[in-house]
């Protein structure tokens, strides 16, 4: 007789979808295999996200919502999900992500998470540690959901002119992800702003940061370390970061150079007909 794991829809995120998924599964007389085969996915699958051994992605839940009838249930659940497996750390600022009106950024070494293509995601992960790498990459990506919202954020982005030099994953990889910023240029909403080299000594010299402004709630600045974040709302920290953000927008070059920057960099750098 096999064992069926029973789930804890309490435990967490993860084990309330796995659990809903196994009943609404049963209730519909299919089998995981059945299932699997209607959504186009193996039933090993299927049964490894009903004992929360593994977890689902977006497109997943779609297509159980499609399959199951069940009105949105799923695509609203595995929201909660991927932000439940995100590092206990950056859980507060995915949080701050999803509430903000306004989101002000200075990148020194990396693309900022919201804007990293699914390559770009994995190398940068995968650095030390590839383990559940297609799980922890589904997670940072559903980040990203937050600029597709009906009334998504402002997003300004100012990024060292290092971050497009600074090889990641390849020169694939890299010229994938700067075509991907540059897909932004018309979108008034998503603003990206380069801090050249010859800018020398600036105000966010000392490390990234980011603001983030709400509706009705004080801003709040964002710092991180190694497995840490650092959130304040303190008035004055506030006040300097916000000063030191108008500056650095100040002496970055203007978006339309940006990314011609950009486009130069990726052409000239990660080309194709560059050799390796």
């Amino acid at each position: 007789m096999v064992h069926i794991n029973v789930l804890d829809p309490g435990a967490s995120p993860l084990d309330y979808y796995g659990f809903e998924l196994r009943r609404l599964r049963e209730a519909a007389d299919l089998t995981q295999r059945q299932l699997g085969d209607v959504l186009n996915y193996t039933g090993s699958l299927v049964g490894q996200i009903e004992t929360a051994r593994k977890v689902p992605t977006l497109e997943f839940s779609e297509r159980v919502d499609a399959a199951l009838g069940t009105g949105g249930l799923f695509s609203r659940l595995v929201v909660l999900v991927l932000r439940s497996q995100l590092p206990a750390w950056f859980r507060q600022t995915a949080e701050l992500e999803a509430r903000a009106i306004e989101i002000c950024t200075f990148q020194t070494n990396l693309i900022h998470g919201l804007l990293q293509t699914p390559a770009y995601v994995r190398a940068v992960l995968g650095v030390l540690d590839k383990s559940d790498l297609d799980d922890r990459t589904a997670v940072r990506l559903a980040r990203q959901r937050v600029l597709g919202k009906s009334d998504p954020p402002v997003f300004w982005v100012v990024i060292s002119e290092g971050v497009l030099c600074q090889e990641i994953g390849g020169r694939e990889v890299m010229r994938e992800q700067l075509a991907h910023l540059l897909s932004f240029e018309d979108d008034p909403r998503i603003n990206i702003q380069v801090l050249p080299f010859a800018a020398g000594a600036h105000p966010g010299i000392q490390g990234s940061f980011t603001l983030f402004r709400f509706a009705s709630d004080p801003a709040i600045v964002y710092t991180e370390g190694y497995g840490s974040g650092h959130p304040s709302a303190n008035p004055d920290t506030v006040k300097d970061c916000s000063l030191r953000y108008d500056h650095l927008r100040a002496a970055a070059l203007s978006l339309k150079n940006s990314a011609e920057l950009i486009r130069r960099v990726m052409e000239e750098r990660y080309g194709e007909q560059r050799l390796a």
